[in-house]
């Protein structure tokens, strides 16, 4: 058994999810500093300062770790360089969430080069890069050249060469074999749920779109608002007004309350301009819905290649797909048997064992 150190500077959402079922199911002796999910811009820039504090401390009271993970909503250089006395050699493994290279700019946004190479510097600091998709590797990978050719000297391109070299893809784990066997409730309407962050990046305006052009050629359907949203009280009234009489619920659920709503949803949308991994959609495709989702990003690895043509849908095609969708629910539904059971994969059980045994590479390395 190793003593491991995880250091996650947004401890929320996905990042939460991942860290909970890994160590709720690891060999390993696992201990966590974390700070709050709020303020981003701030835990990239600043919060490897109170992450290598905590270290610090950590190790004066329990001694060195064998290894240190670090979620990748910090500049882990810099952590490393605050932290050195400390870490002395523990080798250190950097798990990519998101990056800030490829991520979509929101409406008067300006680009900020220093986040993204902040990325780049956490990747060279790291001994090992976990990714939480080969989407998300193969994206960013390819992109850093770009990136990198507009900085005012160039970089050793074996650099780029040793990060890749470094490279493993670990899924983030998702609770899902409950949801797998949980019985369904059979419905009259179908019932749409949206389990997404209602942000620009994830595109809930095109899902809303659709469903209000459908609404109003009288399809049937109800809708069931169940992800996070805040700050977009503009759009949540829009929809509530062009959606009026087929929303059954808006708001966030407790655990037992949204998985249930789950095992009740008919089918699940998407229509994100960024997704590295997708764990709301993972959790909706376990508990049976019918899924319509884009046919890039991560979609098609979290979809098995036999139900592509059925669960993903080309870009313009999203108003048509899930009108096919909601008219003939049973004939898409026979056209993804074996779908739900396949999200098995992506259980946390599996993501911990890939986990731990990653951890012994590190060590071992």
């Amino acid at each position: 058994m190793a003593s491991v150190v995880v250091l996650e500077p947004w401890y929320g959402g996905s990042h939460r999810v991942w860290l909970d079922g890994w160590i709720a199911r690891t060999r390993h002796d696992i201990a966590t500093l974390t700070l709050p999910d709020r303020f981003w811009k701030w835990r990239m820039r600043g919060g490897a300062v109170d992450l290598a504090a905590q270290f610090d401390q950590h190790v004066a009271t329990c001694g060195r770790p064998d290894a240190v993970v670090v979620s990748g909503l910090i500049d882990a250089a810099a952590f490393a360089g605050l932290a050195r006395r400390s870490l002395a050699t523990t080798p250190i493994a950097l798990y990519a969430h998101e990056n800030q290279v490829l991520y979509p700019l929101a409406p008067n946004q300006r680009p900020e080069t220093d986040l993204g190479l902040a990325n780049w510097r956490s990747m060279l600091a790291a001994d090992a890069v976990w990714w939480n998709s080969g989407f998300h590797r193969d994206a960013l990978l390819d992109a850093l050249p770009e990136l990198l050719g507009r900085q005012p000297e160039p970089t050793d391109p074996q650099a780029l060469e040793r990060v890749r070299s470094v490279s493993t893809v670990l899924w983030p784990g998702v609770d899902v074999a409950g949801l797998i066997a949980a019985p369904r409730t059979r419905r009259e309407v179908p019932l749409v749920v949206w389990n997404q962050r209602w942000d620009h990046d994830k595109n809930p305006h095109a899902v809303f779109s659709a469903l209000a052009a459908l609404a109003s050629d009288g399809v049937p359907f109800e809708l069931a608002l169940a992800g996070e949203n805040h700050g977009h009280q503009g759009m949540s009234d829009q929809v509530r007004f062009e959606l009026a009489g087929r929303i059954v619920h808006e708001g966030w659920l407790d655990t037992d309350d949204y998985r249930s709503l789950l095992t009740r949803a008919d089918v699940v949308m998407s229509a994100a301009d960024h997704e590295f991994f997708g764990i709301a959609l993972v959790e909706a495709m376990a508990a049976g819905a019918v899924p319509v989702l884009p046919d890039r990003l991560s979609f098609p690895e979290l979809v098995e290649p036999q139900w592509h043509d059925a669960a993903l849908y080309p870009d313009g095609d999203l108003r048509r797909r899930v009108r096919a969708v909601l008219n003939d629910l049973d004939g898409w539904r026979a056209r993804l048997v074996g779908l739900r059971e396949s999200m098995a994969r992506f259980d946390s059980a599996h993501a911990a064992r890939a986990h731990d045994e990653a951890v012994e590479h590190l060590i071992d390395s």
